[in-house]
């Protein structure tokens, strides 16, 4: 099952992380057709976010086709983002981003630093690619 966090600093609203997260979680083939959401009270309680938040979450998601509730048992995944093939790309490309981030490491760079270079990079190399 999916743990959410949040990230206050981030500048993205808590319901978009959620959703995010989710989409993430299909794409990569964390989450199946059939799988069932946290609870709205499991996720209340385990990152201390509104109900009303998790459920607005949980309706773009529906209206998104993503996932269904099913009234007294919960919230089901109904497919997922990634086929195969794409699921199959992903890990030898984890593999080389693991090694990545050993460097990163090895060179110093903390959780934050990590994670603005990385940004920065990839906005930079989506801009350029969108300039062709």
């Amino acid at each position: 099952m999916i743990e959410f966090h949040l990230d206050a600093r981030s500048g993205v609203a808590p319901y978009m992380q959620l959703i995010r997260q989710v989409r993430h979680a299909m794409r990569l083939g964390l989450l199946q057709e059939g799988d069932k959401l946290p609870t709205v009270k499991d996720v209340v309680a385990r990152v201390a976010i509104n109900p009303n938040t998790v459920l607005k979450a949980y309706r773009e998601l529906e209206y998104e086709g993503l996932v269904q509730p099913r009234p007294g048992l919960g919230t089901f995944v109904t497919r997922t983002l990634g086929g195969e093939s794409e699921l199959a790309a992903y890990e030898p490309l984890r593999r080389d981003l693991d090694g990545w981030l050993a460097k990163a490491r090895d060179a110093g760079l903390d959780d934050e630093s990590i994670e603005a270079l990385f940004v920065s990079t990839f906005r930079h190399f989506c801009r350029e690619r969108a300039g062709r």
